[in-house]
């Protein structure tokens, strides 16, 4: 019997993307290097990644790095994963610690090495804040190197290995936390959960509770029994815009950034028009924006990465209409894009 062919619709949480032709697993650093060809495509949990429904002909090298290494420091701990290490797993692993520095990044999918790369952020804390170091392969020496934080080049959701894709593949990431049971509740939707104010403190472990409990209720943890959950998360970035840019614009949700005011992506869907469950005329019910969060696109029943961008692209046209701002698409885009 002849074997399934696996495809990108297989190995990613949105589930759309076509057949590949060259699947290669890397379980330790040594498999990864020698894994890695010239054009290979880097596969980590595949959270945040659409791609195109063509035959894709490159090698794609899977990480399943596994590993968990602990020291401390001062008055931190310093804790290394391997790339592979599952993020939710992981957020889980140090907030039974009582370590703070991660837990409200709890739910997101995907693999600790992807996390530096994306600058992950939620609910007021981004994952640059306890990035103490990258170990990184550059592909263009073939070197292997450790990158401390300031030369990772953070920045809202980018960093350095974002900017240049193909150059860096993520080996490990330490993360330097605080053991001290408690974290802040910066953002005042999961202060108000925790019935605490804003910049207040709580347990870990009730932060990472209540993180969990909203993310499930925006359809963000996944689930195979809620399509909702069959997405990449936020599809659009939260626009920054200059402060002179935003002064004529109705009263919407903003908050200071270090390049300007950052706007709720969010709110500016709705706004355009397109409530939670909306879908394009033609397009049946197979994508859709998810029925409990408008920044998301979730795959309902059987779309293809055609069907996500379609319906991308009367996204942020609408939002253009209606305000001229552009929304930028937070996954990886392969094989395809959005129109400019």
């Amino acid at each position: 019997m002849r074997a399934r062919v696996t495809t990108f619709a297989d190995l990613t949480t949105i589930g759309v993307g076509g057949p590949i032709a060259d699947l290669v697993t890397g379980r330790t650093d040594e498999e990864i290097a020698w894994a890695l060809t010239e054009d290979a495509l880097v596969l980590g949990g595949g959270s945040n990644l659409v791609v195109a429904d063509a035959p894709f002909a490159r090698r794609v090298v899977r990480i399943a790095s596994r590993g968990i290494h602990v020291r401390e420091a001062a008055d931190r701990i310093l804790v290394e994963a391997a790339a592979g290490e599952p993020w939710e797993e992981f957020v889980s692993y140090t907030v039974e610690q009582g370590w703070s520095g991660l837990e409200c990044l709890s739910g997101i999918p995907g693999l600790v090495g992807a996390t530096p790369i994306q600058n992950v952020g939620a609910y007021g804390q981004e994952v640059s804040a306890v990035t103490e170091q990258v170990t990184v392969l550059d592909r263009s020496s073939g070197q292997v190197e450790v990158l401390r934080s300031p030369d990772c080049g953070f920045g809202y959701r980018t960093s350095r290995f974002k900017q240049e894709p193909d150059r860096w593949v993520v080996l490990h990431a330490c993360f330097a936390l605080e053991p001290v049971g408690s974290g802040q509740a910066r953002y005042a939707e999961l202060a108000a959960t925790l019935g605490i104010q804003p910049g207040d403190r709580a347990p870990v472990a009730a932060i990472r509770e209540a993180v969990l409990h909203l993310r499930r209720a925006k359809g963000m943890v996944l689930d195979p029994e809620d399509p909702d959950t069959r997405s990449v998360g936020s599809f659009f970035l939260n626009p920054v815009l200059a402060p002179t840019a935003v002064v004529d614009l109705p009263d919407c949700p903003r908050y200071p950034a270090p390049d300007g005011v950052k706007l709720s992506a969010a709110w500016l869907i709705e706004q355009a028009g397109i409530p939670r469950g909306w879908t394009l005329p033609d397009g049946g019910q197979r994508v859709r924006i998810s029925t409990k969060h408008t920044l998301a696109i979730a795959n309902a029943d059987g779309g293809s990465a055609a069907d996500v961008l379609a319906l991308a692209e009367q996204v942020r046209r609408r939002v253009h209409d209606r305000f001229a701002i552009r929304l930028d698409p937070e996954p990886r885009l392969v094989g395809c894009r959005l129109p400019d």
